[in-house]
């Protein structure tokens, strides 16, 4: 992460970084959409977020994503499809397995309610975006229900 993508965060979030390895995902126009975090913050604090959804209107459209009951809608489904659930929790499986090579926290938690529900569409989105399509089923989905919102990625550019 770079002195201007550490600038670009704390105007996205009001706040300087915290415990950031690098960017993990850049809109088209560079602005850091989504950082990756190290298990634990530079203060020892455990941190299983390890992607971390880092531009505000990005973060505005996936809270209303949320708001909409999509993610009881897709705790529903993990419980009724067997392979959309299996799917989930290889996503699990390989988000663990990532964050442990980089420092085990001692714990099963990954983040966003894997792999038995769906807690976090921002966590799931920003583990989809990371690590691209195909690893994370309900990620893609949710970025794909992000629809107009990557057309142009305008509103990650924007710095209002």
């Amino acid at each position: 992460m770079t002195p201007a993508d550490a600038e670009l965060f704390q105007q996205q979030m009001g706040r300087p970084p915290r415990g950031v390895i690098g960017v993990a995902y850049r809109c088209d126009h560079g602005v850091p959409a989504v950082v990756q975090t190290a298990p634990r913050l530079p203060d020892g604090t455990p941190f299983p977020t390890m992607y971390y959804l880092c531009c505000k209107t990005l973060n505005s459209a996936v809270g209303r994503m949320e708001s909409s009951g999509l993610m009881a809608r897709m705790t529903q489904r993990l419980a009724n499809d067997a392979d959309l659930a299996a799917g989930y929790r290889r996503a699990h499986e390989s988000y663990l397995a990532t964050r442990n090579a980089l420092g085990d926290l001692g714990i099963d938690v990954t983040a966003g309610g894997m792999p038995d529900r769906v807690k976090c569409l921002h966590v799931l989105i920003a583990h989809s975006l990371a690590v691209g399509r195909g690893v994370n089923p309900l990620g893609d989905e949710a970025v794909d229900a992000l629809g107009d919102y990557f057309a142009g990625e305008a509103a990650c550019a924007r710095l209002d």
